[in-house]
């Protein structure tokens, strides 16, 4: 199982989501043979880490985003990814543009798998203050219980 997650700068939420996950994964089901990526749907921060905000957020909650680099997302990752995980609408018009029609179905809203999520969209923090990066921490969180469950129900699908 292979999942992107993506948001348009790949610096800010979809790096954060691919940390948050990653624990999620190692916590809840460290046999869960699963590949974990992020990727922007614009090209501005390509090969730059994540901004530092998202860094000092994650690293208050225990996540280490230090390592990863921006990257756009390629016409290859529609194939390659299973699940691709959109943190809003323009994300999920931009991948739907972007992708060959018959990878559209893989392309989903992250928010969608939380269980009671009070947004249906994860917020760019960028243009706004620290606490903006908090509630990104906190909706991903939310959302990564129940992409776990899917992703296991997948898997026990496929085998």
């Amino acid at each position: 199982m292979r999942l992107l997650f993506v948001c348009m700068g790949n610096i800010c939420r979809s790096p954060t989501a691919e940390a948050v996950f990653r624990r999620v994964v190692a916590e809840r089901a460290p046999g869960l043979a699963v590949e974990i990526d992020s990727a922007g749907t614009h090209g501005y921060h390509v090969g730059s880490p994540p901004d530092r905000r998202a860094i000092e957020a994650a690293r208050r909650r225990g996540l280490d985003l230090s390592g990863l680099r921006a990257r756009q997302v390629s016409v290859a990752d529609f194939e390659r990814f299973d699940l691709i995980l959109a943190m809003d609408e323009d994300n999920v018009a931009d991948l739907s543009r972007m992708a060959p029609p018959q990878y559209h179905s893989r392309i989903r809203l992250l928010m969608d798998f939380a269980a009671d999520p009070p947004l249906r969209e994860v917020p760019d923090p960028y243009y706004g203050g620290p606490q903006g990066f908090e509630q990104v921490l906190d909706l991903l969180e939310e959302a990564a219980e129940g992409l776990l469950q899917e992703v296991l129900r997948l898997q026990s699908r496929m085998s």
